[in-house]
């Protein structure tokens, strides 16, 4: 009998760094047959230094359809009929700056890979997910309740992440295919630098007249990004959450991770525009 189809599969991707690692790399420990998703081979390399042999390190850029059939290919094989324990969508990327002066690949950029790239994949993998009667587990944002200046095209992905979260929850429904939400606020993982580098290098092609028009604001922002990656809250507690959403059985449609974000889900849904609008504006000193 083939190994894996006595252990409960999963893919895990954007499983570079960051959550989708952490991620990866505990249920590994768990003793799942984990299927870790990464854009590179140095990181590849990496994942197979930490891991046990169990884990298959499978190459998927979530913007290429091609990488996404042969990835789910190669999964079908190793699995079987057992199909798939769950699919943790964690890829993606952050893309800031204002929107008056946005280039518009980079918009295009931005929900081609944190929303249509999500769908792609769990397209590809809905088969062996129905086999098995596995779990969708998608990392949202608090960004996708509570959308803020300058990262307006971050914010717009993941709130379009969790519509399709709740509609494909009910489509998905007469399988018992769960579909589960994760919705962290700031997360202590490197993110937060390569935000910032990020931000930087995109500033090196913007016209002068978005530094005199936005110059302040911005950097208002940026030393708000760091007072906010000093409180960030350790990457466990998103791990607890994506463990809760793939086992328990009984999980939530949403998982709200870190500090305050309960309270800023909350002050979204109740506060009119106008108050709100004041309170982001004091909160990130504009």
């Amino acid at each position: 009998m083939n190994q894996s189809t006595t252990l409960k599969a999963v893919i895990v991707t954007g499983a570079s760094t960051g959550i989708g690692n952490a991620c990866a790399l505990h249920l590994d420990k768990l003793g799942y047959q984990v299927f870790a998703c990464v854009r590179k081979q140095v990181d590849a390399q990496t994942l197979q230094s930490q891991a046990s042999e169990r884990m298959v390190q499978l190459y998927l850029d979530v913007t290429k359809p091609e990488t996404i059939t042969s990835a789910a290919g190669l999964v079908e094989v190793a699995v079987g009929e057992a199909g798939l324990a769950g699919l943790v969508n964690n890829a993606g990327i952050a893309v800031g700056g204002p929107l008056e002066f946005l280039p518009i690949t980079e918009l295009r950029r931005q929900l081609e890979i944190n929303v249509i790239g999500q769908i792609a994949v769990t397209q590809a993998f809905l088969p062996l997910l129905r086999l098995g009667r596995g779990r969708i587990v998608n990392m949202g944002s608090i960004s996708g309740r509570v959308a803020t200046p300058f990262l307006g095209p971050y914010a717009a992905s993941k709130f379009a992440l969790g519509a399709l979260n709740d509609a494909l929850r009910v489509e998905l429904r007469p399988w018992g295919i769960e579909v589960c939400l994760i919705e962290p606020g700031a997360v202590d993982t490197p993110i937060w630098d390569k935000s910032l580098s990020a931000a930087e290098e995109a500033t090196q092609t913007w016209p002068p007249e978005v530094f005199d028009l936005y110059g302040q604001a911005m950097a208002a922002v940026r030393q708000g990004v760091v007072r906010t990656s000093r409180s960030a809250a350790p990457v466990d507690e998103v791990i607890k959450a994506v463990m809760h959403a793939l086992t328990a059985n009984h999980p939530k449609t949403r998982y709200l991770v870190g500090r305050g974000v309960g309270v800023a889900a909350l002050l979204a849904k109740i506060l009119p525009d106008r108050i709100r609008d004041r309170l982001i504006t004091q909160q990130r000193g504009l």
